[in-house]
């Protein structure tokens, strides 16, 4: 009968230990999804300027720079979270003369697309 009280410790234990583990991770995705964000305003920029397409980039750059400065980003760097979050908001605003000047300023390339029938 001793031996049943030990397996049935040892079971408990195992159970306990598995929703710990279970609760942790739980908890670990649910902040691990917690995305960052600011709206930049642009309204007031004309885009067919180069002063507006920089003044533009410039408002990006400072947004990114305060969102990727804050603890526990999941970023490795503070550089590379920039870096994201600059280029997701240039492709989403999509203005070719933000692009180019995004390219130009960081010194990549545009990605091409090929078609082909």
């Amino acid at each position: 009968m001793n031996s049943n009280v030990k397996s049935l410790n040892r079971s408990v234990l195992g159970y306990t230990a598995a929703m710990w583990l279970a609760c942790v991770l739980v908890t670990f995705n649910a902040h691990a999804g917690d995305v960052r964000s600011e709206t930049v305003q642009f309204a007031d920029l004309n885009l067919s300027t180069s002063a507006g397409v920089e003044a533009l980039y410039g408002r990006i750059h400072a947004a990114a720079k305060r969102v990727c400065a804050q603890p526990d980003g999941g970023w490795a760097s503070p550089r590379s979270c920039m870096s994201k979050a600059e280029s997701d908001a240039i492709s989403q605003v999509n203005v070719p003369l933000l692009t180019a000047f995004y390219h130009q300023k960081t010194g990549t390339q545009p990605q091409t697309i090929i078609a082909s029938r």
